[in-house]
């Protein structure tokens, strides 16, 4: 009896464990091949050199957008938002995903959200110290980007 018991306590750790480190979302997003593409192709644009889970914290933050009334409501309206992504305003999102992007998208598009809720990510490096991004609340940092409600 000991042992079955023993075998719930390491599984409810475990489970505590993974869940403490991915949120998962409950909404369901289109699976379209279009949507999965343009999703891949910005997390390509926009994180291409991050690590792994970085990408899919990239495609959340897109889809999470989709989810506030702040943002438009469909995966293209908030891609070709103006100013929304460099990517989309220089080109790059044109280019072929990645097979690591099309990973994240897959994962992002089946709830994985380790951005933690975020509707903003970016670069410190990369931003100057007057943009409005900072105004936003920073939760977390993965890889170069950090990430903010």
């Amino acid at each position: 009896m000991r042992l079955n018991f023993m075998k719930w306590i390491c599984l409810l750790v475990l489970f505590t464990v993974i869940a403490g480190i991915s949120i998962y979302s409950q909404t369901s997003y289109s699976r379209k091949a279009g949507d999965i593409e343009l999703l891949a192709r910005v997390i390509r644009a926009e994180a291409e050199a991050e690590p792994y889970i970085g990408q899919v914290a990239v495609g959340a933050v897109i889809l999470n957008r989709i989810q506030s009334s702040d943002f438009p409501n469909t995966l293209a309206g908030v891609v070709y938002q103006p100013r929304a992504f460099e990517s989309v305003s220089n080109g790059m999102v044109n280019r072929p995903p990645t097979e690591s992007a099309n990973k994240a998208a897959n994962a992002a598009l089946s709830g994985w959200d380790p951005s933690g809720g975020a509707l903003f990510f970016f670069n410190p490096a990369k931003v100057g110290a007057k943009s409005y991004v900072w105004t936003r609340n920073i939760i977390q940092q993965i890889g170069e980007h950090v990430f903010a409600l």
